[in-house]
């Protein structure tokens, strides 16, 4: 047997194996082949998260918030529109092929490139923040309601900008994924720099930036940025952060912590909530409409239906 055949064998049989080892862990998730009957209750109460778990993604105890925060907290519910991106997730969980097929992609390229340029080379890893209701509930506008420009930073796949966009007559976008910059254009969304969206000659009426405070080099930076981009007297940024607070920066398909450390104080959410608001948005300019409590959920994978992190989204009026 030559060479060539005898790697072909090779790399075959450790598909094979990959495929199978893949294949037996999806069987151990399900709980159906876990002998130890407390792991197995286990795993089927984390096939249930999305129903027993939901009451704890909204909670809040607003005695351990600010004096000054707790008439702005605006109490939020699992709604339809976040059941029906559950379900969605628990779906193509269920694609098997799929699911196997975007494993294997990831563990060859997950050293070089980072997983969100995976994810949109995928077409996966969707994200969800809030519904509609929940976006106008915050900002406290009608259905009807009609802005000029809206501008998403670090937009991702433009799941999130869809619940915002229809209430703009300009949508803008940053990104810094070109596969996720691809999916972006498609939805017809203007892409910018993410040197130039602060220097274009004209201001937004809303800025969004969703989970991106966590994974930036200059946070600091990028408030006052987005405080000189807003429209005077009536622009308003919606800034999401995941709680608890760990900043991490992706550079391609490693970890590293921020040039710019941001620290944040407090052991619980209702804590970090209240130094966020009073000392690193005051700071840079910033003064605090509303607040609540949401689930920052993405589409699952081979293992699970759907992850889920803790979100404080945030509404904040810029302020001399």
């Amino acid at each position: 047997m030559c060479h060539s055949q005898m790697r072909s064998l090779v790399f075959v049989a450790w598909i094979i194996v990959y495929v199978s080892s893949l294949l037996t862990i999806r069987r151990m998730w399900t709980g159906k082949y876990v002998r130890s009957p407390l792991a197995r209750t286990l795993i089927f109460s984390m096939v249930k998260e999305g129903e027993s778990a939901a009451p704890e993604w909204y909670r809040c105890c607003p005695d351990s918030l600010g004096e000054s925060l707790r008439p702005l907290f605006v109490q939020s519910h699992l709604d339809p529109d976040t059941q029906a991106f559950l379900k969605c997730s628990e779906e193509k969980s269920g694609w098997l092929f799929t699911q196997l097929y975007h494993s294997f992609f990831s563990t060859i390229f997950s050293p070089i490139v980072s997983r969100t340029s995976i994810n949109g080379f995928l077409g996966r890893g969707s994200m969800f923040v809030f519904s509609g209701d929940q976006f106008r509930r915050l900002l406290q506008i009608s259905s009807d309601w009609q802005g000029n420009r809206l501008l998403d930073l670090g937009a991702g796949d433009g799941g999130v900008t869809d619940v915002m966009a229809k209430h703009f007559q300009e949508v803008y976008t940053t990104e810094v994924s070109a596969p996720m910059r691809w999916q972006l254009q498609k939805k017809n969304y203007t892409v910018l720099d993410i040197d130039e969206w602060h220097s274009v000659g004209f201001q937004y009426d809303v800025i969004s930036c969703l989970n991106l405070l966590d994974r930036c080099d200059h946070p600091l930076a990028l408030l006052r940025d987005i405080k000189h981009s807003l429209v005077p007297g009536t622009g308003r940024l919606v800034l999401a952060v995941v709680l608890p607070f760990q900043p991490y920066v992706e550079i391609g398909g490693k970890w590293e912590r921020p040039e710019e450390h941001l620290k944040v104080g407090g052991k619980v959410w209702e804590e970090q909530v209240t130094h966020l608001s009073n000392d690193v948005f005051r700071g840079a300019g910033f003064e605090v409409e509303a607040v609540t409590r949401l689930p920052y959920l993405c589409e699952g994978d081979l293992y699970k239906d759907f992850y889920v992190l803790d979100d404080a989204v945030f509404v904040l009026r810029p302020v001399e």
